[in-house]
This record gives structure tokens, C-alpha cells and sequence, in this order.
């Protein structure tokens, strides 16, 4: 049986920074694509990733979080020339505001 529904889950993920672990709620297609997610408590937040989620804590510069998620992306086999993951960075933003 096949259910044509997306499908909400909570999923723990840590700081792509330090490790810091979140509650994550987010949506899958019935066939296992990510929708969206969002950060269940005020001090995470959520870098964009089309493929599964990833978190941030609220304490970080932009930086950090450029050069973790650089770090991520090269673990998990998606290395970009730096243009490319500069064009990915700014073509989608972060749910955090950097003041």
C-alpha cells in the first residue's frame, strides 16, 4: 500500500559548528524528497539543503557557518569550485538574520 501524503517527522540534528543537537520538524514527499524543515527551538536554525537538514546554533558569524557547511558539503561528497558554492550560498538564504 502506497500513501500519496507528505509525511511531517521530528529528527534530531546537530550544529554543522559544534555539534549542538535540535529537534528538526520537517516534510518529505511520500517518495523521500525534502521539502522544507524548520528548527523546533528559538536558538537553531536551518542552512538551506535540498537534500536533508541541517542545523545551525543562533551564536554563530556567517562565516563560521560558510566554512562548516563548505566542510559538509566536501564530507558528503558534494565538493563545489568555490564559485559554485559561493553562486549555492547566496542564491538561498539562511533563517537567521546576521546583523
Amino acid at each position: 500500500m502506497t500513501t500519496s501524503e507528505n509525511k511531517i517527522v521530528d529528527e534530531i540534528y546537530g550544529c554543522i559548528v559544534r555539534a549542538k543537537l535540535f529537534n528538526v520538524l520537517a516534510v518529505y514527499t511520500p517518495d523521500g524528497k525534502l521539502l522544507g524543515c524548520t528548527a523546533a527551538s528559538s536558538d537553531g536554525h536551518i542552512v538551506p539543503s535540498e537534500h536533508q537538514p541541517l542545523a545551525i546554533c543562533d551564536i554563530h558569524a556567517e562565516e563560521e557557518v560558510k566554512s562548516a557547511h563548505k566542510r559538509w558539503l566536501s564530507k558528503s561528497g558534494k565538493i563545489f569550485d568555490d564559485e559554485q558554492e559561493d553562486e549555492q550560498w547566496t542564491s538561498k538564504t539562511i533563517t537567521k538574520p546576521w546583523a
